[in-house]
């Protein structure tokens, strides 16, 4: 795809399924990669296997969550790498739990994890992009549940939708500054993150097949499944596309 080789990428969540084949394939179109995680072990392997391939990729270790950290943080790969120009906003975590027994503990976790934690990175990244004065591109990975809601995930569905109204929004007040804004919604997604999911809920196999059976295309999403939005909305070839929402999902939602 056109305008990514040599351009620097902060992927967050970068070691986990959907990040680790994001970040393979920035690499593969000849992007430096700043893998960002909070596991220094997930982010490890995600740069070895980048480096070993003869790519550029870096390491950032930082909880989102944290506010000063994570300026901290990009601070830190501004100066010893330069001017991030992608953002790709992917870090998240949910777990099965009805609303009714849900605790405000809980809801901060799933706050701070899938919404606070975008917030924290974009702002100092959207700063810099906006005092440079030559553009980028910020993508959040959201989710379907975000659009049409989802049985047991009510306030990780809330901060979804909230980031899909974030990206509009951002979308909208620096459209001037030619900063792009989208967001890619998986459906059902075969990561870690499903299988603790479909643990949490009970009857881990039955609830697999129906959720595949709910996808007009036959089965669940496969991490390889999203880079080709990702990058495509990170690219030149959709720079005058911004404030979209496209979900990744075999079909199991379709939005005018």
């Amino acid at each position: 795809m056109r305008g990514l080789k040599d351009k620097l990428v902060v992927v967050t969540g970068g070691g986990g399924g959907i990040g680790s084949a994001t970040c393979l394939r920035f690499a593969q179109e000849g992007a430096r990669v700043v893998v960002a995680d909070i596991s220094t072990d997930a982010a490890q392997a995600v740069v070895d296997q980048i480096t070993a391939s003869g790519g550029a990729a870096f390491a950032m270790i930082a909880d989102l969550t944290d506010h000063a950290a994570t300026g901290a943080a990009v601070e830190r790969v501004q100066a010893e790498l330069g001017p991030i120009d992608i953002l790709v906003n992917n870090a998240g975590w949910d777990l099965f739990v009805p609303f009714l027994k849900q605790d405000p503990d809980f809801w901060t976790k799933i706050i701070d994890i899938n919404l606070r934690s975008v917030l924290n990175i974009t702002q100092p990244v959207l700063a810099s992009m906006v005092a440079r004065g030559n553009g980028g591109r910020i993508v959040s990975v959201g989710s379907d549940a975000g659009r049409v809601g989802s049985s047991g995930e009510s306030v990780y569905a809330a901060c979804k939708a909230g980031i899909i109204a974030f990206m509009k929004t951002l979308a909208r007040e620096h459209a001037r500054d030619q900063i792009t804004f989208n967001t890619v919604c998986p459906g059902v997604t075969e990561t870690a993150m499903l299988d603790a999911f479909l643990e949490a809920a009970g009857d881990t196999e039955k609830l697999r097949g129906a959720f595949a059976r709910a996808v007009p295309m036959g089965r669940l999403g496969r991490p390889d499944d999203l880079p080709g939005a990702i990058l495509f909305l990170a690219s030149d070839d959709a720079a005058f596309i911004t404030g979209q929402v496209i979900s990744v999902s075999g079909g199991l939602t379709m939005h005018g």
